[in-house]
C-alpha cells in the first residue's frame, strides 16, 4: 500500500477451498507402445472420481518419461490455479523423483495432488527408471562433449580469420 503497509494473503486451507476449484485427471505412459493404457488409466480415474463425488473438469493424457521434468501437459496442470485437485493413479505418473516437493507446493496454494493407488513400484518400474536415468546422463554427457567440440571449432575459425586479417594488413603496409 502507499503507506508502506504490506498485506500478505494466505491460501485457503484445503477444507475451505471454494467449490469452484476444478478436478483434473492426469494419466501418463512412458512410451507410445503403451498408448492404449492411457485410455484405461483415464477410465479408472474418472470412475474413482465419480465414486468420490468429484466432478472432473478435464482429463489429461500424456506420453513421456516420469524422469523427464519437461512434460508440457503436466506442467500446464501444475501452473493452472483453477485446478484445485489433480488425481493420478500412481505417484510415479506425476514424477519419478521429488513428488513430495510438488505435493507440498500445491498444498501451500490450497491445491492438492491425490494418488489413487499408493502401492509401491514393481521391479519393472524401478528398472525402467534406472535405464531412463542412465540414458539421460549419457545424453547430457554426449551433449556437453559435442558443445565443447563445436566451441573449439568456432574459436579455431576465429583465430584463422584474425591471422589472415593480420597477414593482409602486414602485406598492405
Amino acid at each position: 500500500m502507499d503507506t508502506g503497509t504490506i498485506l500478505v494473503t494466505e491460501p485457503l486451507p484445503v477444507k475451505e477451498r471454494p467449490a469452484t476449484s476444478k478436478v483434473a485427471v492426469y494419466t501418463r505412459v512412458s512410451s507410445s507402445e503403451n498408448k492404449s493404457n492411457l485410455d484405461s488409466q483415464a477410465e479408472r480415474l474418472v470412475a474413482y472420481c465419480t465414486m468420490r463425488g468429484y466432478q472432473v473438469s478435464q482429463v489429461v493424457k500424456e506420453i513421456g518419461s516420469g524422469v523427464n521434468d519437461n512434460r508440457p501437459k503436466f506442467l500446464a496442470l501444475l501452473a493452472d490455479p483453477s485446478i484445485g485437485r489433480i488425481v493420478i493413479e500412481h505417484q510415479d505418473r506425476g514424477t519419478r523423483f521429488g513428488f513430495r516437493y510438488i505435493e507440498t507446493l500445491l498444498k501451500a496454494y490450497g491445491r492438492e495432488i491425490e494418488v489413487v493407488n499408493q502401492a509401491e513400484n514393481g521391479t519393472e518400474d524401478v528398472l525402467a527408471d534406472l535405464t531412463s536415468i542412465i540414458y539421460s546422463f549419457c545424453a547430457r554427457l554426449y551433449g556437453q562433449r559435442r558443445a565443447k567440440h563445436k566451441t573449439e571449432q568456432i574459436v579455431q575459425k576465429l583465430k584463422q580469420g584474425s591471422d589472415e586479417e593480420a597477414q593482409e594488413t602486414s602485406q598492405e603496409g
